[in-house]
């Protein structure tokens, strides 16, 4: 039996296991049997709360299939809430250890003094191809770069954000067929670890609508990491300031380039769906 808490940030729905109190033997193996949404709890990914030796907790996230993902932002949001909310912590600013590093959420509250949202340091954008990776020049950025896919050509800018991704501006958002082209864009060879795909349409240089297919989860509702990169590529090709917000299928997320530091800030909600105990072993 496990005890689990259900949680969407923008229809980004995860299961989070407290792993300190919580016996799961095999991450990758769970993730995929809890995520089913048929036969399962549902999810886009299973996300474990664990003790660290470098901030207040770690996390591991595991992508639906199994994969293990380095960070997300929409988790990270509903991870800190979770922890405050379930008295892990009485910390409103906390630290968070990510196969990407140490990300820093901070508690935003309402009048009533409930988690109204979470402001997240997103850290810097990393922009040479190494850090991507990206096949080609190590050093080289990628910046509206050409890359043909099943014979299409499309303008790539990509950036990490301790994950990978691949952002393509386009006309009309809505008129993309998301779920073939964003598969084929993933597992692209000029690719080597598959990467995330945002389809960005500009409105004006304060707001943009996004669409994302995701490494390991397929057509998801929102993703953090995905929104601050796609800033970042906003701003790199001249199309945003610093500062926009990102319309989302599932909400909006503001986002912030601190130019001075670097580092990028998201604003967004966090909601607990549920909680319960599954019966199955894992």
């Amino acid at each position: 039996m496990l005890q689990f808490t259900k949680v969407q940030g923008l229809g980004n729905d995860f299961v989070i296991v407290d792993g300190t109190t919580e016996q799961i033997n095999d991450y990758a193996a769970a993730a995929v049997k809890l995520c089913d949404r048929h036969f399962g709890i549902g999810a886009d990914g299973l996300v474990v709360v664990l003790p660290s030796e470098t901030a207040d907790f770690r996390m591991r996230i595991f992508n639906s299939d199994g994969s293990e993902a380095e960070m997300c932002g929409n988790v990270t949001r509903c991870f800190a809430k979770y922890l405050y909310e379930h008295g892990l912590t009485t910390k409103t600013r906390m630290t968070i250890e990510t196969l990407a590093g140490i990300i820093g959420p901070e508690l935003k509250f309402d009048q009533a003094g409930k988690v109204s949202a979470v402001r997240v340091d997103m850290g810097k954008p990393r922009l040479k191809r190494a850090e991507i990776p990206m096949h080609g020049p190590a050093e080289d950025q990628v910046i509206n770069e050409s890359l043909t896919v099943n014979g299409e050509e499309y303008f790539i800018t990509c950036v990490s954000m301790g994950n990978p991704h691949c952002i393509i501006f386009v006309q009309d958002v809505a008129a993309l067929p998301l779920e073939k082209i964003g598969p084929a864009i993933e597992t692209h060879p000029a690719f080597p670890r598959k990467i995330n795909v945002e389809f960005i349409q500009v409105l004006n240089d304060q707001e943009m609508i996004m669409r994302v297919w995701e490494r390991g989860a397929g057509v998801t509702l929102a993703c953090g990491t995905g929104a601050s990169a796609a800033l970042a590529a906003a701003v790199l090709n001249g199309k945003t300031g610093p500062q926009a917000t990102i319309h989302l299928d599932g909400g909006d997320l503001l986002l912030e380039w601190n130019r001075e530091s670097g580092h990028i800030f998201k604003t967004g909600p966090a909601e607990e769906v549920f909680t319960g105990i599954y019966p199955g072993n894992l």
